[in-house]
């Protein structure tokens, strides 16, 4: 296993790459990669990095030029041949060549595309344009390079034996979490931490924790890399990105409001099973959800990522019970700002209702909260999204007002649209 506190320590004397492959990154990108890949290749996207958390500098913490040696050292990366092989031959979700011929010869000669770069009141302005099937994969590495370079710059200062206290300490923490959640009968849940982790090191060994503490109940991770080291299943479906774009390229009010649909649509032509999983809340859930053609009932369930988890499955709930499915054969997937009570808490309560799983992310892969002086290593939320689409805005509106993003002239349009009323905003801490 890993040292990772010397690791640590020797970042100090050497270059030492954050992003070292291409297949670093999460599941799901690859799956809508490819679904873009054969629908809407030459649409053109501006992606840019937001930090929620305004109160966290980077731009004062990292240095620029650090930053810009690990992002020019992401363009140079490609995929390896084992990379390859095993997305051409491995059995995801129960199938085998997921990823088709035409795509993969694309994905073996790809290098990612140019960067946009510049400071402003403390904070990185980091964009990235270009052709969507391109822009779109460096969502999850620029996500990795600034938030372990913040980690780095925060344990900078520590000494070899702070450095092995304080990740004992993390373990320690971990380890009792896991053990909490070990006690729970039938848990199924997932590592979703590659987005906003501490590092790839503490992520890959928050993977192997899971996997020895928790066995069968450990069902995967999202991220590529770690699943094809340690032999486990990859975990992911689709994100907000894809109805962002397709509604983003709408021409009218009515096309903006079928685009949503239009998405899965496109999504059910290649793919069934437990990847059939509806993220209902870019717009809304109980809209998307009234408004929703027949067909979708019958997928095999739904991802809870915002605003309150409990209303949000109980929407779910009452939908299928609406549309004649039984909601206990269903698949009911929380996702956002998990910790162990939470997990606990909505295991009780859905338990036998629904089949419950859950994808755990910044809780698992970056909780040093209180263990260095000034909290300095507290989770933020940084994300890296689809500004706009051939020109056009994009809009996200969500389950909480507080992750909204947009025009403001373009979110009220899109509220009207989508018949979205008064929302109660959430602190969003990840």
């Amino acid at each position: 296993m890993v040292d990772i506190a010397t690791r640590v320590w020797d970042h100090k004397w050497k270059i030492d790459p954050i992003v070292r492959s291409l297949i670093d990154t999460d599941f799901y990108k690859l799956l809508m990669c490819q679904s873009i890949f054969r629908n809407k290749p030459d649409t053109n996207v501006v992606f840019s990095l937001i930090n929620r958390s305004t109160k966290v500098r980077l731009a004062d913490l990292i240095d620029e030029g650090e930053l810009r040696e690990q992002l020019d050292h992401v363009r140079t990366v490609s995929l390896t041949r084992g990379e390859s092989t095993w997305l051409r031959g491995n059995t995801f979700y129960g199938k085998r060549q997921m990823f088709r011929p035409d795509f993969m010869e694309w994905f073996e000669g790809l290098r990612l595309p140019a960067y946009h770069l510049e400071k402003r009141d403390g904070q990185f302005e980091l964009t990235f344009e270009g052709r969507w099937p391109e822009v779109m994969l460096w969502e999850i590495p620029a996500l990795a390079v600034l938030m372990e370079l913040r980690s780095r710059a925060v344990l900078n200062d520590m000494g070899k034996f702070e450095l092995q206290v304080l990740y004992a300490r993390a373990m320690t923490r971990l380890w009792e979490k896991i053990e909490r959640l070990k006690k729970i009968d039938g848990l199924k849940i997932a590592d979703f931490g590659t987005r906003r982790r501490h590092g790839f090191l503490w992520q890959d060994w928050c993977v192997q924790a899971m996997q020895e503490g928790l066995g069968s109940k450990f069902t995967g991770t999202s991220n590529c890399r770690i699943a094809m080291r340690r032999d486990i299943e990859a975990i992911g479906t689709n994100a907000h990105e894809l109805p962002m774009v397709y509604s983003a390229l709408a021409n009218s009010d009515e096309e903006l409001r079928q685009a949503p649909y239009r998405v899965l649509a496109d999504w059910q032509e290649e793919h069934e099973g437990n990847l059939r999983i509806i993220l209902p809340d870019t717009y809304g859930t109980e809209g998307f959800l009234k408004n929703a053609p027949d067909w979708l009932a019958g997928w095999t369930g739904i991802r809870i990522d915002s605003g309150d988890p409990a209303k949000g499955a109980e929407i779910a709930i009452r939908w299928w019970q609406e549309r004649g499915e039984d909601p206990r054969q269903k698949l009911v997937i929380f996702s956002d700002g998990l910790d162990v009570d939470t997990i606990e808490q909505l295991y009780a309560q859905f338990h036998g209702r629904v089949k419950v799983s859950f994808g755990w992310g910044t809780m698992l892969t970056n909780d040093f909260r209180g263990l260095v002086a000034g909290d300095a290593l507290a989770p933020f939320s940084l994300v890296c999204k689809a500004l706009s689409a051939n020109g056009r805005p994009t809009v996200k509106l969500s389950d909480n007002p507080a992750k909204a993003m947009g025009p403001k002239d373009e979110i009220e349009r899109y509220k009207r649209v989508f018949g979205v009323g008064q929302q109660e905003a959430q602190e969003v801490l990840v």
